[in-house]
Formats: structure tokens, C-alpha cells, sequence
């Protein structure tokens, strides 16, 4: 019995690390573009200094996750449930990938999103890619 029991947790963490995983996808840029021709939404997570410095992809949510100093907006998640719903898709980018992948996991695991694409490489591959950007 005791193994039993062990058995069925065992397929219960490895299920839903399963899902978590699947949540999550990681796109590179011509997946991206794809994405953005059906009309999934993009969110541009990094700050205000950033967008400046490089630009932002046309039709991108600015909508800035993390502060100078690393910790949540604290209406990060207000703002990004006006342009996606857990169940909707939704595409997150930033400087080279990472943040949108911790910030990914923790949406899918912790908000309940379900259909999250990160950008690998972020807009360090949009621009060196030679991709289209719109400075404002």
C-alpha cells in the first residue's frame, strides 16, 4: 500500500510538471512573427529605459514587470490580465529571454496561464535579426 501511495504522488508531481513544461513554450523569432500574424498578443516586460534605449515590436504591450532593483511591479499583474487572460495566448519578450522565462514559470505555475510563449534570445535577436522596431 505504502508504495501504492508513493507510485500516485510520484505521477502526480511528474503530471504536473508536464503541464507546467507545456504552458510554457520557448519560440524563437520567425515563431514569433507567426504568433503576431494570428493576432496573440505581445508584452514587452522590460522598463521604460529599455524601450527607449532599443524600441519595442510594433503592436507589443509595454507593460513593465520587474523595477531597476529586480522586484514585481506591483500592477504588473493587473495590467497584463487587460491583454490576456490565463486561458488566452499571450507572447512575453525582454532584453535576452531570461526574465520572460522566470516570469513565464511563475504565470503558468502560480496564475494559472496556460498558453505562454518566452522569446528565446528576446530583442537582443529581434534587432540582430534586423527585425522592424518602433521607437516612440
Amino acid at each position: 500500500m505504502p508504495r501504492l501511495i508513493i507510485a500516485t504522488l510520484l505521477a502526480m508531481l511528474v503530471s504536473t510538471a508536464a503541464f507546467a513544461e507545456a504552458a510554457l513554450t520557448h519560440v524563437d523569432n520567425a515563431a514569433l512573427a507567426a504568433l503576431m500574424a494570428r493576432g496573440v498578443p505581445v508584452v514587452d516586460i522590460r522598463t521604460p529605459p529599455e524601450w527607449a534605449e532599443t524600441g519595442t515590436i510594433a503592436g507589443s504591450h509595454k507593460i513593465m514587470a520587474f523595477d531597476e532593483r529586480g522586484k514585481l511591479a506591483p500592477d504588473f499583474i493587473e495590467r497584463l490580465s487587460l491583454v490576456a487572460k490565463p486561458g488566452d495566448e499571450v507572447a512575453l519578450i525582454c532584453r535576452s529571454g531570461n526574465r520572460t522565462a522566470v516570469l513565464g514559470k511563475a504565470l503558468t505555475e502560480q496564475m494559472g496561464y496556460t498558453h505562454l510563449y518566452n522569446v528565446e534570445k528576446g530583442m537582443k535577436r529581434w534587432i540582430g535579426e534586423s527585425r522592424p522596431v518602433e521607437k516612440r
